[in-house]
């Protein structure tokens, strides 16, 4: 494919909008490869927003019903199946986000579904499971993929594990990219206080718990702390603050966005962490991160903003107070970025390996 040519594109998503971390990395990629020039379509359920991007045609094929999930997934792609059956085009490079059965490169965003090996036998015996299992087989070892891309190094380290069949078709990580973020201004840390922020609605997986432990200690050396919520919703874990007297607020889920600005250390202390949107909007807005290293975005951080997830508490305590309100430069990857990290691996297609979409 000569490099001044026009790629010819359809991505695959069920939803497409700013609606989610998945949904994002494709209405921000799509948006900016209509802008490169390039053909972009799109097949979703459903779009979430007043209209497309400019540039950006999009088909929507209908809501399905969202359980069971492995069927809802089952469904969508005979869907994909079925509408491109009915319009046929060679040309097409087919870029899906879901699991679907027609497409030449696909993007993982969360950790394999195939971990459910490692679990005991009694757990994994059921057609749920089976089902999921199919499916995520299919979505990276069907012969017309092409391009296997995790959005972190941790993503592609266990799809190397448990997909060891998929050789040279993992490509090397293309993390998402950051939109416009306020950014924290320069100012001095009052000597007892500072604002340390946790923000994920899946506050379990994100380690709320352990953060609101750790925070709480923070403020018997620095008692004038304060630690802001936003995420979750506040009824489900307000009983971790049940001895707590101030110091604290729960904002529910809200738009983190022009957060970022008032914090002094964002804290995400997470069992398990794909990639980590909000460290890396986090690090846009020039605010120090402390993080386990169970978040994929880990090997971008610097060795003083990463623990080990098994690290004690005081341990953790110390860190905070070594990074709280430490003045950083911020370190933004754009979305354009991501864009041309993507047309690079579209233009290693050869348009002669695409195989016919019937």
């Amino acid at each position: 494919m000569n490099n001044d040519q026009s790629l010819n594109l359809l991505y695959i998503v069920r939803r497409y909008g700013p609606v989610g971390g998945m949904e994002r990395y494709v209405w921000e990629l799509t948006r900016e490869i209509a802008d490169m020039g390039h053909r972009v379509l799109v097949l979703c359920e459903s779009i979430h927003a007043d209209a497309p991007p400019a540039g950006v045609v999009c088909i929507e094929l209908g809501e399905v019903r969202k359980k069971p999930r492995w069927l809802a997934h089952l469904r969508f792609s005979h869907r994909v199946s079925r509408w491109l059956s009915a319009h046929p085009d060679a040309a097409h490079i087919i870029h899906s986000h879901e699991r679907t059965a027609v497409h030449h490169v696909t993007t993982f965003h969360g950790p394999p579904f195939a971990s459910v090996r490692d679990k005991p036998l009694w757990k994994r015996c059921s057609p749920r499971i089976y089902a999921n299992l199919w499916l995520e087989h299919r979505e990276v070892c069907a012969k017309q993929v092409q391009v296997v891309i995790p959005n972190s190094p941790m993503i592609g380290t266990a799809l190397k594990h448990y997909y060891p069949c998929i050789g040279s078709r993992l490509s090397r990580a293309v993390a998402p990219g950051v939109g416009n973020i306020p950014i924290r201004p320069a100012r001095p840390l009052p000597e007892q206080g500072g604002i340390i922020g946790f923000i994920g609605k899946e506050w379990q997986r994100k380690g709320l718990e352990r953060a609101a432990a750790i925070v709480k200690a923070v403020r018997k050396v620095r008692p004038d702390v304060e630690f802001i919520v936003a995420g979750p919703d506040t009824p489900t874990i307000e009983h971790l603050f049940a001895d707590w007297h101030g110091g604290y607020r729960l904002l529910g889920e809200t738009d983190s966005t022009p957060l970022y600005a008032g914090f002094d250390l964002l804290l995400h202390p997470a069992r398990q962490e794909p990639y980590g949107m909000v460290i890396a909007e986090a690090r846009a807005a020039g605010v120090p991160v402390l993080v386990s290293d169970n978040c994929g975005i880990a090997d971008e951080l610097d060795e003083a903003s990463v623990l080990p997830l098994s690290a004690e508490d005081d341990v953790w305590v110390s860190a905070c107070l070594n990074l709280l309100g430490n003045n950083r430069k911020p370190e933004i990857r754009s979305w354009h970025t991501v864009a041309e990290e993507q047309v690079y691996i579209y233009r290693q297609i050869k348009p002669e390996a695409l195989p016919p979409q019937a």
